[in-house]
């Protein structure tokens, strides 16, 4: 679905140009995203399984909710919305921790050129994987995933995750374990 975002300066303020997600894309131009990461006390993480439709890596494992910043909207807003559009599940400001942002510029192609901010964020709560409702046009599948099952995975050479980069997830492992107070 294709929607208005900011743009963004160098230092990943809103630059006060807001254009379509498409043409950002298209261009390569510098946008916002949010990551979600959602995991419980019993040391299982959500992960999603990207749907066969997407224009960027189909098919592979991600993060748990991950969605562009609508035009003039606060990141923790645009958080909280794609939580509830891709899971259905219902967030309040006080869920989520913010642990930070990830720089990426990826050329997929001549014509699709991912370079976004992302802002990060945690959230530990418990949830009925069975009550959640998925967005079918950008999710085919959620499960949990132990912990150490996940650092195991991601540690491995073929895994079926989005290749976000091992500084990525290794910072995403560390704020999870700090959390459930892992060492």
């Amino acid at each position: 679905m294709d929607e208005y975002i900011d743009l963004l300066n160098e230092d990943g303020i809103p630059n006060g140009t807001v254009c379509l997600k498409s043409e950002a894309h298209k261009k390569g131009l510098f946008h916002a995203s949010t990551h979600i990461w959602i995991f419980n006390n019993n040391k299982e993480v959500l992960i999603q399984k990207r749907a066969a439709t997407k224009d960027v890596f189909p098919n592979l494992w991600d993060v748990s909710v991950a969605g562009h910043i609508s035009a003039g909207e606060k990141p923790i807003f645009s958080a909280i919305r794609e939580v509830q559009e891709e899971l259905g599940l219902s967030l309040k400001k006080h869920n989520l921790h913010y642990i930070g942002t990830s720089k990426k510029r990826i050329e997929h192609c001549k014509d699709l050129i991912d370079f976004e901010l992302h802002h990060i964020y945690i959230c530990k709560i418990d949830f009925d994987i069975k009550s959640l409702k998925i967005q079918k046009e950008e999710v085919s599948e959620i499960k949990t995933i132990q912990l150490q099952s996940l650092i195991k995975v991601l540690n491995s050479k073929n895994n079926n995750f989005v290749p976000h980069g091992t500084t990525y997830y290794t910072f995403i492992i560390k704020a999870i374990k700090n959390t459930l107070s892992i060492k």
